[in-house]
């Protein structure tokens, strides 16, 4: 199939492109490593910044049978995109509004609620006595799901007669292999388990599917790595890359040493200076933490297979680069700067903007034109592929 006419003809100043091969590729990867556990997707928030639409259709068709989203809009959107109620398992994370049109909503698209109080319970069971759901324990985030201990979640479920589809419970620090927190919450939740006998539990998010001798229960639920975050930090990362940002070059210009770039002159030129300015600022996501002034280094782009460092502070719409070290006969403008890619990867980016990859992705802006990629072929964002 042919590629598609330049994106950038419709007015976008820079291109997200989208790989849901590698997206694919890193679903299977991890269910490999996973297997005989069954591997999950978490397609929340866009699908980390990626697109739900095209995300969920890809992880489909590479296999994958259950997914979580953050919410209820995001499960039906979800559910409109992969349709199969029976088939395709959809669990909402964030657990259960009061009221009836929220009930409502789960139940018209086939939602799962991940329910985590007394309260959550008994509304649930009295709207949909019969329909699934999973039980959150906490064993040590203290951000949602029923304490360890509480037996006002087994008295709500008796009284109910409600069992739930899946037992879940949420790592705190599995990015850290050696942090005691990691066999302190597996063994905690080893004895939950044994409380609720034969039902399929599920702890292990992206980086425990790479914890030394954990186990993974009877599903994992990755979500920052199917995006090509890294889950090993530290470690070479196993995943694929699966965003590439890149922007042409609107205009170059020449500075002498000593002159500054930049609002309010943070960034002053140490030689004979060649600029390159982008249309990309964090309106697009770009975070402003990766300015660059005399007193600390900010973000930087390939530009013509060169690393250049962002020159100044990032603007709305706008973001200057030091391209001093291309060579000049290779530059002009509309020339490519990638900011994100194989070789600056999500991950870097979020190291030098003093934050995480996952913010990066989530942040990913809509002035972008999207082209979603799968092996050989391309398409419109939202196309099948």
């Amino acid at each position: 199939m042919a590629r598609p006419r330049d994106p950038r003809a419709a007015g976008a100043q820079a291109v997200l492109t989208i790989d849901l091969h590698a997206l694919a590729a890193n679903w299977r990867l991890l269910a490999a490593r996973a297997a005989p556990a069954e591997c999950a997707a978490v397609i929340k928030a866009d699908a980390y910044g990626i697109g739900l639409e095209p995300a969920a259709r890809a992880l489909a068709k590479a296999g994958c049978r259950t997914f979580f989203v953050a919410n209820a809009n995001e499960g039906a959107r979800a559910r409109e995109t992969l349709g199969a109620k029976k088939s395709i398992r959809i669990y909402v994370l964030n657990g259960l509004l009061p009221g009836a049109p929220v009930a409502r909503l789960y139940l018209e698209h086939g939602l799962r609620p991940v329910l985590g109080s007394p309260e959550e319970l008994r509304e649930w069971a009295a709207r949909a006595p019969k329909a699934p759901f999973a039980l959150h324990m906490d064993t040590g985030m203290n951000r949602l799901g029923a304490p360890g201990g509480d037996e006002t979640i087994h008295a709500a479920l008796k009284k109910s007669g409600a069992a739930p589809a899946l037992l879940m419970s949420h790592f705190v620090a599995s990015e850290t292999p050696a942090d005691p927190l990691n066999k302190r919450q597996t063994a905690a939740f080893q004895k939950l388990r044994a409380r609720f006998p034969g039902i399929p539990a599920s702890l292990a998010n992206s980086s425990g599917i790479f914890l030394p001798q954990e186990p993974f229960f009877d599903l994992t639920r990755p979500g920052y790595a199917l995006y090509g975050g890294n889950p090993t930090p530290g470690k070479k990362n196993p995943m694929l890359p699966v965003v590439k940002l890149e922007a042409p070059i609107i205009q170059l210009r020449t500075i002498e040493a000593g002159e500054t770039a930049g609002y309010n002159a943070q960034w002053t030129a140490k030689r004979r200076t060649r600029l390159a300015t982008i249309g990309v600022g964090y309106a697009d996501g770009l975070p402003r933490n990766l300015m660059a002034t005399d007193a600390r280094a900010g973000g930087e782009a390939m530009v013509q297979g060169a690393r250049c460092a962002f020159a100044g502070r990032v603007s709305m719409d706008l973001t200057v680069i030091d391209v001093t070290d291309v060579p000049e006969q290779s530059l002009r403008p509309g020339v490519m700067a990638q900011l994100l890619g194989a070789d600056i990867t999500i991950d870097d980016m979020g190291a030098r903007a003093r934050t995480i990859g996952y913010e990066i992705l989530t942040g990913l802006g809509r002035r972008y034109a999207r082209v979603y990629k799968s092996g050989r072929q391309y398409g419109a964002a939202g196309a099948d592929v």
